[in-house]
């Protein structure tokens, strides 16, 4: 059959639109993420495209990581545009940074272990693996949350943006230091590309800012996000922490107050920044949504349950299951305490899980590891987290605002520590 026209293509592209956001209205009636439906959206058209012989898979590739690393900017930035770093938030930001940075570490060193015992001979290519199956997916979670109470819902926030960072800085560290001879090289490599980083990160943000206020074309948001996406795209050709750059610059664009103190404080315009963060809530969020809708609908469109016969695959994929969840539960039970429900089954993984995953190195790449086992826990985790919305979509707003007392609690227990 003859490759589809322009006008189809139009029809296509339009239709996954709607339909998305259809989604996103049965999700916050149901509980069931708007994400899952997409990605068998996607397998649904996959299935037609084959009967009807077409074959779109080199494009289809191509278009999957372009998708992925812009989705990915756009939903930190997203992310970072919400959180307001005030004295008050800085106890649940203590919470959900120690909760994201112990989880990942852990259930990196456990996955890696148990692919290393069954599958992969080389532990080092086995954390290649292990870090994008352990990290949460912001994509997934931010528009699921929703529901939840504000406390909850900002922990999810906070907790899946640290664990996409800090997980993304995990995978591209092991990448580069895997030349490294000892710990102390790694070390410093690591610690290097932080402080560069984060240097550089607040130097590009007070610049972009005071920049972004004094333009007067009226056409600026999509020029800055395209030089975000620039920074980001050289941040990854130099080994830095690109993402890093992304989240600091849409912290001091919504804190502008608290970064430019003193004689700097002189230099902003508040009229012309508040205009232009409304303006940049609004793009980033429309943004982030059509480039989500498009990534899981062609992830879908990628699915090969083939794979799925292979009773390894089957229970490695369980394994790791029962590891992320096990360690999930311990951590919250060990600094959350109280009312972990049903934030503890909040664990999917998504875009960031599959962006890395195809950015395994050639070189680490090991043939023995089956596909599948990525495939069932990115189904897995989303179909439990879409059971354990649903089951408290009922009373969830009963059950939390009769515990909501205890997180306070915790808030003010964890202040008086940190002031200690």
């Amino acid at each position: 059959m003859e490759a589809l026209n322009a006008y189809t293509e139009a029809i296509a592209i339009s239709l996954v639109v709607i339909i998305s956001y259809i989604f996103s209205a049965i999700s916050k009636k149901t509980g069931i993420p708007s994400v899952l439906l997409l990605i068998l959206l996607g397998f649904g058209a996959q299935q037609f495209l084959l009967k009807i012989e077409v074959d779109l898979s080199e494009l289809i590739m191509e278009a999957l990581e372009l998708l992925g690393i812009i989705g990915l900017i756009m939903i930190v930035l997203e992310a970072a545009l919400d959180l307001k770093l005030e004295k008050e938030k800085r106890p649940i930001l203590v919470k959900s940074l120690i909760v994201a940075l112990l989880s990942l570490v852990l259930t990196t060193l456990a996955i890696a272990q148990t692919l290393h015992y069954f599958v992969i001979d080389d532990f080092y290519k086995a954390m290649m693996y292990a870090v994008p199956l352990s990290i949460l997916s912001s994509a997934i979670i931010i528009p699921s949350v929703a529901g939840l109470v504000p406390i909850k819902k900002e922990f999810m926030i906070y907790e899946s943006t640290f664990s996409d960072i800090l997980g993304i800085m995990f995978f591209y560290f092991l990448i580069g230091s895997a030349d490294s001879e000892t710990t102390g090289e790694v070390v410093g490599e690591v610690s290097g590309s932080i402080l560069i980083t984060v240097a550089l990160s607040l130097i590009i943000s007070y610049g972009m800012v005071l920049l972004l206020q004094n333009l007067q074309s009226k056409v600026k948001l999509f020029f800055l996000i395209s030089v975000l996406v620039l920074l980001y795209a050289v941040g990854k050709m130099f080994h830095l922490s690109s993402l890093l750059i992304i989240m600091v610059f849409g912290l001091v664009l919504n804190n502008s107050e608290l970064f430019f103190k003193g004689r700097l404080k002189s230099l902003l315009k508040k009229e012309s920044l508040t205009r232009i963060l409304e303006d940049f809530h609004i793009v980033t969020m429309e943004s982030a949504f059509v480039v989500r809708t498009f990534f899981f609908v062609i992830f879908g469109m990628t699915l090969d349950f083939s794979g799925l016969s292979d009773l390894t695959a089957i229970y490695i994929s369980l394994a790791i299951l029962a590891i992320t969840f096990s360690i999930r539960y311990a951590m919250l039970k060990g600094i959350v305490r109280k009312n972990i429900f049903p934030i503890v089954w909040i664990a999917p993984r998504g875009l960031i899980t599959i962006l890395l995953f195809f950015s395994i190195p050639a070189t680490f790449q090991d043939e023995s590891f089956n596909s599948s086992i990525l495939l069932i826990v990115i189904l897995a985790t989303s179909f439990i987290m879409s059971g354990a919305l649903i089951g408290n979509k009922e009373d969830l707003e009963e059950k939390d605002e009769l515990n909501f007392e205890d997180w306070e609690e915790l808030d003010k227990e964890i202040a008086e520590l940190t002031k200690e």
